[in-house]
């Protein structure tokens, strides 16, 4: 069994990144660059309050990050806890591997016999 050191981290960032409001303000910022909290809103169908609650969320995992320039708060994507997922996704895909390795030598030493 794989066992992780940083399930809580990943666990954050799995949930942050399982609400669909969240995928869309992610998707956003990598398309768009750094933005405004309230030019986020502008292009959703909910109150700022509830945009601003979303990137909260997003900044706690540090999905997200918040850089200040004079008055303003830019809000900016971060990639790196994403590479967290693909590697929990590769151990997963390194352990069906090793368990289709082991059916098809089974397999095998059957059409042998």
């Amino acid at each position: 069994m794989v066992e992780r050191k940083d399930t809580d981290r990943l666990s954050a960032i799995l949930k942050a990144a399982s609400d669909p409001t969240r995928r869309a303000v992610l998707t956003l910022l990598a398309q768009e660059g750094p933005m405004r909290v309230t030019d986020i809103a502008r292009l959703f169908d909910i109150s700022l309050n509830s945009v601003s609650k979303h990137i909260k969320v997003l900044e706690a995992c540090g999905l997200v990050t918040r850089r200040t320039e004079w008055r303003e708060h830019l809000i900016e994507v971060q990639m790196a806890p994403l590479s967290e997922i693909d590697q929990w996704f590769a151990e997963l895909r390194s352990i069906w591997a090793l368990r289709l390795d082991a059916l098809e030598a089974a397999l095998k030493e059957d059409d042998n016999d």
